[in-house]
């Protein structure tokens, strides 16, 4: 059964909207494995409202931390130990969207970022990056930091207004598969995230080989 994992160059670029329009498309699960910040809706309460999932369709997250902070610090001020060997990617009938938090290298515990347990998963990564100033440089080291652990990397979904260069040199430079840009959405309803993310992301973009 398919599975990806999302993830991002930044924290803040879109990749949970991202995630709900295509655990939507492919009317899948979802799976937050690590949720810090508890006081306003959550990525898993974004991705069902967003993507209309169904509750069985929002796997519970791993951990649960109140305070809004890099994992590694929440659980230390929430007084919770993180076993990143523990996150396994559970069993489902269809397939399933993982989504990390920030970017590859937010420190999940004293030890070990997300990209670790990106590695010992082997699972496809999508790599969300804006497309904006400064995201060369940013969405080139995330793919360097995916190919220096054997991470496998699916593809580049963009996000933002169409920078027809900066799309173009990230995919040439990066060697990467370019899945489609998200556009920004105003209002960001479901119906509206739906029919933009047909419109720019065909299901045929979610098949195939990992770059």
């Amino acid at each position: 059964m398919m599975r990806l994992v999302v993830t991002g160059t930044d924290t803040g670029i879109g990749k949970t909207v991202f995630s709900a329009g295509l655990a939507a498309a492919l009317g899948g699960y979802y799976w937050k494995p690590v949720q810090s910040g508890l006081d306003e809706e959550t990525d898993s309460q974004v991705v069902s409202r967003l993507g209309r999932l169904p509750e069985d369709r929002i796997l519970p997250e791993a951990y649960r931390l109140r305070t809004p902070a890099s994992p590694h610090l929440a659980a230390r001020l929430d007084r919770v130990g993180i076993e990143p060997g523990q996150l396994t990617p559970p069993v489902t009938d269809a397939p399933l969207v993982i989504e990390g938090a920030g970017g590859l290298l937010v420190p999940l515990t004293e030890t070990e970022v997300f990209a670790d347990v990106f590695a010992r998963w082997q699972i496809p990564v999508i790599l969300c990056a804006r497309t904006g100033l400064g995201t060369i440089n940013h969405t080139l080291l995330s793919l360097e930091a995916l190919r220096s652990r054997s991470i496998p990397v699916f593809g580049v979904a963009f996000i933002g207004d169409e920078q027809a260069e900066t799309q173009r040199i990230i995919a040439a430079m990066g060697q990467v598969r370019i899945l489609g840009r998200l556009p920004r959405l105003d209002p960001l309803t479901p119906d509206i995230l739906q029919q933009a993310f047909r419109e720019n992301f065909p299901l045929s973009s979610f098949r195939g080989r990992t770059a």
